[in-house]
């Protein structure tokens, strides 16, 4: 019995030794991994002294990566570029806001200019904006785009639909589908994003227009000013659309209470819609949208008035409000994004990257469970305002308002 006591002493011992090496381990690791651990991106002071809604919602921790790559410049001087999208083979189709489109190549070699659209107004933030293929676009040839129509005193945001005829280079028999009404005398925040479902749905941002007549509104159902919609190929509303069978409400709306949205993409795995949008004076915000919910805009927000004014009752939550998952105070400016859909990279494989305009960089997001846990700044070096973003085949495609093409991909 002694002995057998001996031994089973010798034997706790040793396991309580190997405990203790496991957790002198972990600890290590633990430490090593805070120690890794790169301050936020952002050094400069807040306009607003607001406290986040949770940790990690603005000021993440800094990450960098380590996989080599190199940004191209495939074009420079190209005009007022908006937008930048990838055709089905790769070449790419360029909106500018002037209303005209260029059709290039992968390398960024001009093919053909495309005219023939409707009137734009292209004062201020206005013109011919966003553009997306249709679904069956290598058969149809079949485009949606988005502009700043004039409109009596004013202008709104229009979408319209066309075919690409790019051996005459011009799109045919183009017809408007949707008018977000009413109509503001305002050259600011048109929104204008497109994107297509895996449905064959339409999702198209608007802005608010700035003013403040049309700031309220974007807490109105009947009005189509700061709101994202979602439509069908003919500009009707959307089967299943959340406010489709309410009265006074406009059936076309998916989500409300934005203030101007020029971001959106699917995320690549969990297939959640997400949305970023410009704040005021700081407090422009990521969002994951889902349908029928209110972001807040102007009731809730965590920037300030460019004068340096509160806006509202300057609160950052309220019951039926959502919270963005993240927000930047001072401005990103956050135009076109897109989610890195590749491996070429690894470390970036389901990253986020948002054009920042006023920030003059591409933002990179480590997202993980539906929150930021890293941040990095892209391209700063090169004093552009990014204003879209596109990935094609293991590769960053980026236009800038200095008329900039470029391209991001693996050295």
């Amino acid at each position: 019995m002694k002995q057998n006591n001996t031994h089973t002493l010798v034997l706790a011992g040793f396991l309580l030794l190997l405990i203790s090496c496991k957790n002198n381990t972990a600890s290590t690791t633990q430490k090593n991994t805070d120690k890794d651990q790169l301050p936020p991106v952002e050094t400069r002071k807040p306009n607003a002294r607001y406290p986040p809604a949770f940790a990690g919602q603005t000021r993440i921790s800094g990450v960098k990566t380590i996989t080599p790559y190199k940004a191209e410049q495939l074009g420079e001087k190209l005009g007022r570029p908006w937008a930048i999208v990838p055709l089905p083979d790769g070449r790419l189709l360029i909106t500018f806001k002037s209303g005209y489109m260029q059709l290039h190549t992968s390398g960024g070699e001009l093919i053909k200019k495309i005219t023939g659209f409707p009137r734009v107004d292209d004062n201020g933030q206005g013109g011919l904006l966003d553009v997306a293929p249709d679904p069956g676009f290598s058969n149809n040839k079949t485009i949606y785009w988005s502009f700043s129509e004039p409109n009596g005193d004013g202008n709104l945001t229009a979408v319209a639909k066309g075919r690409l005829n790019e051996a005459a280079g011009i799109v045919e028999n183009p017809v408007v589908l949707f008018r977000a009404s009413p109509a503001l005398q305002s050259v600011l925040h048109f929104g204008s994003r497109l994107l297509f479902d895996k449905e064959g749905y339409l999702f198209v941002t608007t802005g608010e227009r700035s003013i403040l007549e049309g700031r309220a509104q974007a807490q109105l159902l009947s009005s189509g000013l700061g709101k994202i919609f979602r439509i069908t190929r003919e500009g009707r509303p959307a089967p299943g659309n959340p406010f489709l069978n309410q009265e006074g409400a406009m059936p076309e709306i998916y989500a409300y209470g934005i203030r101007n949205s020029q971001s959106l993409d699917f995320h690549p795995v969990t297939g959640e819609l997400w949305e970023a949008e410009f704040g005021p004076r700081g407090g422009d915000e990521l969002n994951i949208i889902k349908p029928g919910k209110n972001y807040g805009w102007p009731v809730i927000t965590y920037g300030i008035e460019y004068s340096g004014e509160e806006i509202g009752d300057a609160i950052q939550q309220k019951a039926g409000m959502e919270q963005p998952v993240y927000y930047w105070d001072p401005t990103l400016s956050p135009s076109g994004m897109t989610f890195y859909k590749g491996r070429d990279i690894p470390e970036w494989e389901n990253n986020l990257f948002i054009g920042g305009l006023s920030g003059q960089h591409i933002a990179r997001l480590v997202i993980v469970n539906n929150k930021v846990t890293g941040e990095e700044r892209l391209l700063e070096d090169k004093n552009e305002r990014f204003r879209d973003l596109a990935y094609y085949n293991g590769a960053l495609y980026a236009v800038t308002d200095g008329g900039s093409l470029y391209k991001i991909s693996k050295q």
